[in-house]
Order: structure tokens, then C-alpha cells, then sequence
């Protein structure tokens, strides 16, 4: 069977893509926009727009002149503005044209900066409440043209016709929409007057609104931001300033930082939290763009480090998102991140050189976003190291007061070594400083750089013992048996036994060892584990190598002298568990399986050995 040729079409067909507009709003609902509550925001930000484009057109008109109005009565919404309005031509080209926004049209393309929104899909949002959007709109630009309705619906349709002059006798554009039965969560009048306040409250055109009980609008934003207030005194915008930021971010500030950015038109506040906060946890920001709030999330405005404030800011300049619910990632964020960066960076400066009162309330609340600052921030680490506070042998002080009374500075690596070490240091005179916390061993190491005179090193275990005072020689070998079958208890955890007089003498025993000392043991193991071949001789050349344990007794504790004492072989074994178990419960390290099973094992053979001594 013979196929016949196939038409020549050597350069195709073009052909027009087909649009599912249910399945794009379902797109939108989904993954473009956070609530339904958004539609709200994309009518009021339509109507700033076209608002701005009639300002250009006549710059000479009052201030005020345009505005936008809102009317919610439960059975529709409506959008009103005195803005530039559309022609047919217009509508066709805009509202019927996904993607197409008349703010990229040639005539205004050289103004595309003064408007919020670029991407001409905003008022598709209106289907996520409404099955039909009914936009009736008189142009400015052409003041003949008649007004002109357009329809459209959630299937994908839309009808256009032209009304008389007394449909729409001035310019600007009216939105209606008929909720849908499920959408009264958002388009109840109460909803509408709440979602214009928090969308609205800082746009720069008079917003108002009327439920429909007869009575006259109501002003949304009926005074400007607070920080584009006039005060009678500097005290009185700084209390005006506090009062704004905890009723928008539900807290009351240590202090209030004014953001302020000419640039990228940029002002605002940021706020200094009371409380401290995880470390890397960010907080969102609220961002404002020309006015209308852009998200309440913004974590980017800010770096990472600068997690003990909250903002709340307006800017011209920013990009928003295509869902205008973030901001865009550009070269123009990322300076205005470094500005408003080193603007917090100076105001810690003014409180350690002005306030020492404040900048302690706020080393105490956030020393540890204080101290990731400083790590990379010299300015910061020669103005606040010696006032952070650290853990130390002489209890939680500043770096400042502790080199007073230590000119060498001891630094552990970890919190557990710390631990192990504390009491015994603090006694034997040595200061030592926690540095197992995030930050605090590198900033320690870099005191130094700001106190000359003081000296800083890391803790080795033969700096502590160096300080612990030996035994007699007749008391060592009175106590030689003792120590044999201790040592001898203690070979399965590579612990090795002396003995010492140190203070205080109410420890009993102290055990020297160190994480690193201990992952070289485990490697150890694993050598005596692979016998013979190449793996074998090179773990074994390691196990040589490993550092051991050492449980150190207390000559002056008196348990310690009744237990060298012990002539009866399992009694002394049993004893020298005890004090390692007890020795390692206080170095409050994570105990190994096999140390518990000690701890148990040695505790029930004491108390045996207590009951048959009583009977």
C-alpha cells in the first residue's frame, strides 16, 4: 500500500497557543501567590499605577487631587481610581492579553520605574475570588474617547463594548467584582477594610472606604509613614518611631534604628529585639515598595549576621518578584544589603561610645550575633571584644575584666574539656576561658590584638597536670598497689592512673581527656580489629601513637586516702571504678555503653560490700 506525499509546507504553520485560564488561576492560587487574599493588593497596586501614569500626564495637579476608592457591602467589591484609565484599544491590548501590561507600553516605557508592577498579570488574581471581573475605564490620555466596559470571565471568555460619556464622566478605572460563596472569607466588608490597611497604610494617594451603610469613607491611610512625619523634638520621633514598630511587629524594641537611604529612596526603622533569638534563625521583614507592603517575610534585605533586628522600610528602587510577595535578587539589593548593614554596624558603634547602658542590655540579649559580627568584622572586634561576655574559671565576666586579673589567658577547645577542667583550674590560679561555644576560641585567640599585654593559648592537658602538686615519695609507694590494680581496671578504656594533691579537696579524682584523644582510641580499636594486611600495619602505626586517658586521685580528698589503702584485690578494683565512673559523670561528657555498665557494676558492689561489712 502506497501512502500518499504529504503537503508541502517547507516552512510550517504559525500558530497561537492556547491558554487554560481555570488551570493558569489554578497555577496562580498554587504556586505564584501565598492566599487569595492578594487580589486585593494587585487592584490596589492596578489603581497606584495607573495613578502615577495620570500624574505624569499632569504634573501641575494638586497633591490629592486623584485617589482611590474602595466598596465592600458583602455582595461585591469594588475598585475605583482617578487614574489614566484605558481606551478600547486599550482593553484589548491589556486585559485581554495575559502577560501584557500597559505599564511596558512605548509611551510610558521611560517611566516603568514609578510603577509597582511590571508583569500585567496581577488582575488575573481577581479570578481566585470571582468567576467575572467587570472593569469599566475612561482614558485620559485621549479625553474624547467614550468609556469603555470589558467582561471577563473565569472560562477564558470576554466581551468589550463602549458606553456613553455618563457611564464614566471622568477619567479613571472602576473594578467590580461578585464574590463567589467561597471566597466571603475574603471579601466580607470587614476582611476588605482590614486587607487595604495592611496592604495599604503606607501608599502615598488618599484610599478610602465605605461598607454601604450610608455613612462617608473612611480613610485608609490618612497619615503618611511616621518616619515622613514632622516632630517637635528628636525625643519625639524616636518615642513616635518605638510606638510604630511594636503595633507592626508586636514587640517593644530595645532601641529604634531610622533607616534612611536616599539612593534607592529608602526609609524606614529597624528594631532591636529584647530578647535573644536562635542562632541563625532570621526574621522576617516587612518591606514596603513605593508604599504598597511587598512581604512581611523579606529575610533578604538584611545579612544573615543581623538577626536581632526586625525592619519595616519602604524603597523606591527595589525589584519585586512576578508575585510581588518577594524581592528580586539583583546588584541593587545586594548594595542596599551592605548599606543598611553598615548602618547597624554604626549604631553599635554610637552605643559603645555613648550609651554604655544600652549597648550592656544589648550584649546581654544578643552577644552571640555580636560575636559572629566581630569574627569578620575588625571595627566591631576592637570596639566590643573586651565587653562580650564568655565563660570563664572566675565565672561568666567580660574578656576585659579577665585578662585584668589573668595575663595568660587559657582557651579550651571544647565545652566538655572546660568542664573537666574548671574547678581544678579556678583553684590552681589558672584562667581559663570556655571556648567550645560558637565563635568565643577564635575571638579569644584575637584578644591579644586589643590588650597586647595579654597572652592566649589553647589548654593542653600537661598545662593542667604541670599544676598539680606531687605525692611524697613514701606516699606513692604506699599507694604502688593500689594504683597497679587501678591502672589494670582501667586498660579497657585506655585510662592511665596517678596520683596527686590538688585543690579542692573535695574532688576525689579528676579525668584528663579530650575528645580528639578519644576519636585516636577509637581508631586504635579498629587497628587491633583489622589483623595483618596493609590497612592493618597502618592503623597499628596510629594505635601506637594514641594519646590515653588519666584519671588523676586527690591525695587530700579523704576518700581518696581510704581508698590507696585498700589491701583486698576486688575492693581496690572495685574503688577505682567508682572514682572513674564518678569522674566522668562530672565531666558531663556523653558516656560510652560500657562506662554506665561501670558505673552500675561498681555502685551494687560497693553497696554489697557495705551490707555484708554490716552483718
Amino acid at each position: 500500500m502506497t501512502l500518499p506525499d504529504a503537503p508541502s509546507n517547507p516552512a510550517g504553520t504559525d500558530r497561537t497557543f492556547q491558554v487554560d485560564l481555570r488551570g493558569l488561576v489554578d497555577l496562580l492560587s498554587h504556586h505564584l501567590y501565598s492566599s487569595p487574599r492578594v487580589y486585593l493588593r494587585e487592584l490596589l497596586q492596578n489603581a497606584v499605577d495607573a495613578l502615577t501614569a495620570r500624574h505624569s500626564l499632569e504634573p501641575a495637579a494638586p497633591a490629592g487631587s486623584f485617589g482611590i476608592r474602595l466598596y465592600a457591602d458583602g455582595s461585591v467589591v469594588r475598585v475605583e481610581d482617578d487614574g489614566v484609565g484605558l481606551t478600547e484599544a486599550d482593553v484589548h491590548a491589556f486585559l485581554a492579553t495575559i502577560g501584557r501590561s500597559s505599564k511596558r507600553a512605548e509611551q510610558v516605557a521611560e517611566q516603568r520605574g514609578d510603577f509597582i508592577g511590571q508583569f500585567g498579570i496581577g488582575l488575573l488574581s481577581c479570578f481566585l475570588v470571582a468567576d467575572e471581573i467587570h472593569v469599566v475605564s475612561r482614558s485620559a490620555r485621549t479625553p474624547d474617547a467614550p468609556a469603555v466596559e470589558w467582561r471577563g470571565r473565569g472560562d477564558g471568555s470576554y466581551t468589550v463594548r463602549t458606553l456613553r460619556a455618563s457611564a464614566r464622566p471622568r477619567p479613571g478605572t472602576t473594578v467590580t467584582l461578585t464574590p463567589r460563596a467561597d471566597a466571603g472569607e475574603w471579601t466580607r466588608p470587614a476582611q476588605v477594610w482590614a486587607l487595604a490597611g495592611h496592604f495599604g497604610s503606607l501608599l502615598r494617594h488618599p484610599v478610602t472606604f465605605d461598607d454601604g451603610t450610608g455613612g462617608t469613607g473612611v480613610a485608609v491611610n490618612p497619615e503618611p509613614a511616621p518616619w515622613a512625619r514632622a516632630y517637635p523634638t528628636p525625643g519625639a520621633r524616636s518615642r513616635a518611631l518605638a510606638a510604630y514598630g511594636e503595633e507592626v511587629l508586636g514587640f517593644t524594641p530595645l532601641d529604634t534604628i531610622e533607616l534612611d537611604l536616599p539612593a534607592v529612596g529608602l526609609k524606614g526603622i529597624a528594631c532591636v529585639l529584647p530578647q535573644a533569638v536562635p542562632a541563625g534563625r532570621r526574621h522576617g521583614h516587612r518591606v514596603h515598595v513605593k508604599g504598597m507592603l511587598l512581604s512581611e517575610q523579606a529575610d533578604e534585605i538584611l545579612p544573615e549576621w543581623a538577626f536581632f533586628v526586625r525592619c519595616v522600610v519602604d524603597a523606591e528602587s527595589l525589584r519585586p518578584t512576578a508575585s510581588r510577595e518577594s524581592l528580586y535578587e539583583d546588584d541593587t539589593l545586594a548594595a542596599v544589603r551592605d548599606a543598611l548593614a553598615e548602618g547597624l554596624r554604626a549604631w553599635i558603634a554610637r552605643a559603645a561610645a555613648s550609651d554604655p547602658d544600652l549597648l550592656a542590655r544589648f550584649l546581654h540579649a544578643h552577644h552571640l550575633a555580636v560575636k559572629s559580627l566581630a569574627v569578620h568584622d575588625d571595627e566591631i572586634l576592637r570596639m566590643l571584644l573586651p565587653w562580650l561576655p564568655f565563660e570563664t574559671t572566675d565565672g561568666h565576666t567580660t574578656l576585659d575584666e579577665f585578662a585584668r586579673t589573668h595575663r595568660t589567658v587559657l582557651v579550651t577547645s571544647s565545652v566538655e574539656e572546660f568542664r573537666q577542667v574548671a574547678a581544678i583550674a579556678s583553684a590552681a590560679g589558672l584562667g581559663v576561658v570556655n571556648g567550645g561555644y560558637t565563635y568565643d576560641r577564635e575571638l579569644v585567640h584575637r584578644l591579644p590584638e586589643i590588650r597586647p599585654q595579654t597572652s592566649v593559648a589553647d589548654l593542653d592537658p600537661a598545662t593542667l597536670t604541670a599544676h598539680l602538686d606531687p605525692v611524697d615519695r613514701e606516699t606513692e609507694l604506699a599507694a604502688a598497689a593500689y594504683l597497679a590494680r587501678a591502672r589494670e581496671a582501667l586498660a579497657v578504656f585506655d585510662c592511665d592512673v596517678a596520683l596527686r594533691t590538688f585543690q579542692p579537696a573535695s574532688a576525689p579524682a579528676l579525668l584528663v581527656d579530650s575528645r580528639e584523644a578519644r576519636h585516636e582510641r577509637t581508631r586504635s580499636q579498629l587497628a587491633r580489629e583489622q589483623e595483618g594486611g596493609l590497612w592493618g600495619d597502618i592503623l597499628g602505626a596510629l594505635r601506637q601513637e594514641a594519646p590515653r586517658a588519666q584519671l588523676i586521685l586527690n591525695q587530700l580528698n579523704p576518700l581518696v586516702r581510704t581508698a590507696v589503702a585498700i589491701d583486698e584485690p576486688e575492693l581496690a578494683r572495685t574503688s577505682a571504678e567508682a572514682l572513674y565512673g564518678q569522674a566522668a559523670l562530672l565531666s558531663r561528657r556523653p558516656l560510652r555503653p560500657a562506662e554506665s555498665s561501670l558505673i552500675n557494676r561498681s555502685f551494687l558492689d560497693l553497696l554489697a560490700h557495705a551490707l555484708r561489712k554490716d552483718n
